[in-house]
């Protein structure tokens, strides 16, 4: 068959996860020996070492087992070792549990393309899946705690859980399954129930993810303009409805307004998350430095302040480059997928990333109303970097069946053409 042509991809994704072994190591190791970081040192040096082999483990070692997509996987890696060295800047503690989240989501990415690769999800295993979600959904609404005007959190041996991020993976392949079998009813009265339970926990920004999710996969299944303007409209139909009836929409809508006039209650945390972006300037104060600790909840909802800050505005907008890059080469999975299951579900998961990133940076430099979203792969939370990883599993493993399906096209080309037809 001759010779096999290098693919480009594929280089450059090696080379990436290289340059990204060897920042991340030395960044540690700078913190490590840092004077401030003393009482943590060991944290450090282990960091230095097993963060780099976390990538290793996640670019490099998997493209090996499954024909899969090196530079996505390299790009999502970063994410994750960005988000460990930010918090084991601000709080050592914080980066010992998100390194270990960090490797369960590794090997819960390896189990979701696996899952995309053998199972078929049929609607009788779609069903099981709708009521598992709903259950765990509705968790929250039973035993949670509120906690900034939402209750969508749980408790568990001790550990606090979102149970939202993992029926995430349920809305898609239900979704996905239904609408590529033309049938709307039961995708529809699932998402319909999940958007309810999470108005009644009043988490309305995973609503708001939930719901333009699965309205730009209804769009991608069925092409009708109509159905996503009359989506939109519903949808500002509900955001209009939510600000009349929850004071705590109101409130951050004030804030979006004019944080200043609120500075001293409500105001407070976006004020300073724009105080850290602009002392950080084009360059950053630099790994180490700056307050970003006086930026309240800094390690989950502002932790884009925090990297704005220390590395720079320059730095930032490459990390919002790096979602973009993720939503191409999704996309590119999701168009290159044989089936319509595979194709929605691939793009079902690239539209998660990019909306979830949009609407949390977005509050953040107060282009839109902050809502109580994680920026994906980066903010602390284990339910967060677990089920980012997930996604990221879902895209691979249609990636991998695409590839499949192209190296059995050329085979079978091969053989045609040795057989002159």
């Amino acid at each position: 068959m001759g010779l096999k042509k290098p693919d480009p991809v594929r280089r450059a994704g090696q080379r990436l996860t290289t340059v990204v072994m060897l920042f991340f190591g030395s960044a540690f190791l700078l913190l490590a020996l840092d004077p401030r970081h003393a009482a943590d040192a060991l944290t450090g040096y282990i960091l230095a070492a097993g963060v780099p082999l976390m990538i290793w483990i996640g670019s490099a070692l998997l493209p090996l087992i499954f024909p899969v997509d090196g530079l996505m996987l390299s790009l999502a890696n970063f994410l994750c070792a960005l988000g460990v060295l930010v918090l084991y800047d601000t709080n050592p503690a914080y980066a010992r549990q998100q390194v270990i989240w960090y490797g369960v989501g590794i090997g819960a990415m390896l189990i979701c393309i696996l899952a995309v690769r053998v199972l078929r999800f049929g609607p009788k295993t779609c069903g099981i899946l709708a009521l598992l979600g709903l259950g765990f959904l509705v968790l929250p609404v039973l035993f949670g705690k509120e906690t900034y005007g939402a209750k969508n959190w749980i408790s568990v041996m001790g550990m606090s859980l979102q149970p939202s991020e993992a029926v995430k993976l349920c809305l898609l392949i239900i979704c996905a399954r239904f609408m590529a079998n033309r049938r709307f009813w039961p995708w529809f009265l699932f998402a319909a129930a999940c958007l309810g339970i999470l108005m009644l926990q009043k988490d309305l920004g995973t609503a708001l993810l939930y719901y333009g999710v699965t309205l730009l996969m209804c769009f991608a299944s069925t092409g009708s303009v109509f159905f996503l303007f009359s989506g939109l409209a519903g949808g500002a139909a509900a955001a209009f409805a939510g600000y009349r009836m929850f004071a705590h929409v109101k409130k951050r809508v004030g804030i979006w307004l004019n944080p200043w006039a609120v500075y001293d209650t409500f105001g407070y945390q976006i004020v300073h998350a724009l105080m850290a972006i602009a002392s950080g300037g084009l360059f950053g104060v630099g790994l180490g430095l700056g307050n970003p600790t006086a930026i309240p909840v800094y390690e989950s909802d502002f932790i884009f302040a925090v990297i704005c800050e220390q590395f720079g505005l320059i730095f930032a907008l490459c990390v919002m480059m790096i979602y973009v890059a993720m939503i191409w080469r999704g996309t590119t999975t999701a168009m290159a997928a044989r089936k319509g299951f595979h194709g929605l579900l691939a793009a079902g998961a690239t539209v998660m990333i990019g909306l979830q990133a949009f609407v949390i940076i977005g509050g953040v430099i107060k282009m839109i109303p902050l809502t109580g979203v994680t920026l994906p792969f980066v903010s602390y939370g284990g339910t967060s970097l677990v089920s980012s990883m997930c996604l990221v599993g879902l895209i691979q493993g249609v990636e991998s069946l695409n590839r499949d399906n192209v190296k059995e096209d050329l085979r079978l080309s091969y053989y045609a053409e040795e057989a002159g037809l």
